[in-house]
């Protein structure tokens, strides 16, 4: 009978061994896993917008952010090719290379969130998209040896427990046979009372464990042996995982700079709420505010100043929903400076009105958030758009209640910013009008449908004629004559810009290569050609500009590039690179709109341009505000002193066009020189 109560301890310490062996390493994997996804959707959503506007000092502040975390050995984020854009490091000496690991092909071709785990590695990696848009993704590696270290720690406890307590039962169970064996059946009975009923308890809360119950209570114990220090070694072990498991949830559903809600969190609190408001016939109200212009902080006063600025922003918006009388309102922000409210009637009167409240709500938050910010000792003004949809008026579920609020919000900020704006079936229609328009202008050009004019630049100092910016026009034939800045921007969004673009630059070519020495001039007029920032980024623009040259004829120095400001910026170092071999080739490259985006005449010396165009906007107020003409002024004898020609757009006055003669602005062009106009006519002109 002992040898069989020995081997039943035995057999049932071997089994709690194992099930806590088990539990322990299920349990620690799943939370390092748990926590590890949270952990890169959370930086994925972060690193969507420096993704999207290629921002390295943005991604790399938030790739060091994360290699800080405790067990993490490497973060990766990287192109839709694979490529390292960033490892966290300050030189980030893996730049461009390919990711060659094992998992490296996998990770890849995942359309989704894409986890790995070996004994020694969790790998996460999560892609970043903004829209449909994929712009890569970003990885993390977990070290799995803290994990291991802990499941030993707590398994050998179990050992030395379960050693101790088995020593002394078998001296007790071996002096007991010696001298008492008439009592060897009352001393098997008080060991089974005594250790296996303890154990096989541990071993049901082991199995609790293992199952994700970590709210099961631990069996307690006053005992003063090493059986009672084992259950509530245990029990110490069950608080320690509740707690740390409580940890993992906070940090998983808020967000790391402001405490609020994230989307996670708020996107399960809202589809909860709508469960609960099905048939009920009770309203909710959901309203987006957007910061307006909020990327100019960071990029003027820095990312630290742009985080004061949303905590700032989600201090004023807390406030503002606690004025708001008998509402409950859920606050959570969606990453960047987007911030969401769900707003809910509470009270007395739990059916109140809805609409009322969520306008007063948008009001305040108009108010509130366009006073200024105190941000080191200078004052900030911001504003915010707000987009309010109504549940169930708007939307009957949770994506389509925010789809429509965020509709609404961006019709706010068409509207002019710093105002609010409700949901309406109008809306869709806009945006279906901007789907038409994106289907009409696929294949336009081969319709007959986009053309080419030619705005005509003169000399200034002798009003000679010298060249033309070709600029296209859309003739829809049912619409008639659309805005270049509406068909521009949607195909600039849709990626159609990239092959207008390129038909744009062969055909500009060609029609400039026929053009005839105009009177006074000297020698046959350029022809200026807009770039946009997507042919910028795509890579093939060098070559496709090399086969225009070759197909057309036309002489490189009589075809000028023109690139905005931002978009050169945006990209300075792989811009540089591309402007200098498109100079090898004898192209000029001018920075267009200069004055409304970075204004900084400090990026000219890393960014080689042969000319700069001074916005519009300086020149209209030319001969009323005396800044404009001081900041013209100024940019002309800068750029001079780099030896950068200077065009000024937009000259529609004599009195302009003089005192723009008076300062040696090179170049000139606008309405009182000449509209734009078709190429025949344009030829005439030369004549």
């Amino acid at each position: 009978m002992m040898v069989m109560l020995w081997n039943r301890q035995q057999s049932s310490q071997r089994e709690v061994v194992g099930i806590a062996r088990q539990s322990t390493h299920s349990l620690l994997s799943e939370q390092m896993r748990a926590g590890g996804e949270a952990q890169v959707r959370q930086l994925a959503d972060a690193l969507a917008n420096p993704l999207y506007y290629f921002d390295l000092d943005a991604i790399g502040i938030l790739t060091r952010s994360a290699l800080r975390v405790p067990d993490v050995d490497y973060v990766l984020v990287y192109d839709p090719k694979g490529r390292i854009l960033h490892d966290g490091s300050g030189d980030i000496a893996a730049f461009g290379q390919p990711m060659n690991d094992g998992f490296a092909a996998e990770i890849v071709a995942a359309k989704g969130p894409h986890t790995r785990q070996t004994d020694e590695l969790l790998d996460v990696s999560y892609p970043i998209t903004i829209g449909d848009e994929r712009l890569g993704g970003v990885r993390i590696g977990y070290s799995m040896a803290t994990a291991a270290r802990a499941e030993e720690r707590a398994l050998d406890g179990l050992r030395a427990g379960f050693d101790d307590v088995n020593q002394r039962s078998l001296n007790w169970l071996l002096l007991l046979c010696c001298a008492f064996g008439t009592l060897a059946l009352i001393g098997a009975w008080v060991l089974q009372r005594m250790l296996v009923k303890p154990i096989r308890m541990l071993g049901d809360a082991a199995r609790q464990f293992e199952a994700g119950d970590f709210e099961s209570p631990v069996p307690e114990s006053r005992r003063k042996d090493e059986l009672g220090d084992l259950i509530r070694t245990f029990g110490r072990m069950r608080e320690s995982v509740v707690r740390h498991d409580r940890d993992i949830r906070r940090v998983a559903y808020s967000d790391a700079l402001t405490g609020l809600s994230n989307r996670l969190a708020f996107r399960e609190s809202l589809e909860q709420r709508l469960r609960e408001q099905q048939g009920t016939g009770c309203q909710l109200a959901l309203l987006f505010a957007d910061i307006d212009d909020f990327k100019r902080v960071n990029d003027t006063l820095g990312h630290e100043a742009g985080d004061e600025v949303l905590l700032q922003v989600a201090a004023r918006i807390e406030r503002a929903v606690l004025a708001v009388q008998d509402a409950d309102a859920l606050v959570a922000r969606f990453g960047g400076d987007e911030f969401v409210i769900l707003l809910q009637p509470g009270g007395p009167e739990p059916d109140g009105d809805v609409r009322g409240k969520a306008i007063r709500l948008a009001e305040a938050l108009v108010l509130s958030l366009s006073e200024p910010m105190l941000l080191n000792g200078r004052q900030v003004l911001l504003g915010t758009s707000v987009g309010v949809a109504i549940f169930p008026d708007d939307a009957g579920s949770a994506s389509l209640l925010m789809k429509n609020g965020d509709i609404a919000m961006y019709q706010a900020k068409m509207a002019g910013k710093n105002c609010y704006r409700f949901y309406s079936r109008t809306m869709d229609q806009a945006i279906e009008r901007r789907v038409r328009m994106e289907h009409d202008l696929r294949g336009a050009w081969e319709r007959g449908e986009l053309t080419l004019v030619y705005q005509p630049i003169y000399r200034t100092r002798d009003r000679v004629l010298v060249g033309a910016e070709s600029l296209l026009r859309w003739n829809h034939p049912e619409d008639g004559a659309i805005a270049p800045s509406v068909f521009i921007d949607v195909a600039e969004q849709s990626g159609l810009i990239e092959a207008i673009g390129l038909l744009a630059l062969r055909n500009a070519c060609h029609e400039a290569a026929s053009w005839p020495v105009p009177a006074g001039a000297g020698e046959a007029p350029f022809v200026s050609v807009n770039v946009s920032a997507r042919q910028l980024r795509s890579g093939d623009l060098l070559q496709q500009v090399a086969d225009a040259l070759q197909q057309s004829g036309l002489p490189p120095e009589r075809l000028h590039l023109e690139l905005t400001e931002t978009a050169v910026i945006s990209d300075e170092a792989n811009a540089a690179a591309l402007l200098a071999r498109l100079r090898g080739l004898g192209v000029k490259v001018w920075l267009d709109d200069f004055g409304t985006g970075y204004s900084s005449l400090s990026h000219l010396r890393r960014v080689q341009v042969d000319g700069l165009k001074i916005d519009r906007s300086f020149i209209t107020d030319l001969l009323r505000d005396p800044d404009d003409l001081a900041l013209t002024s100024a940019i002309v004898a800068m750029a001079h002193s780099m030896g950068v020609t200077v065009v000024a757009e937009g000259v529609e006055r004599a009195g302009q066009f003089e005192l723009l003669r008076e300062r040696d602005c090179d170049l000139v062009q606008g309405y009182w020189l000449g509209h734009p106009m078709g190429g025949p006519e344009f030829v005439a002109q030369l004549g």
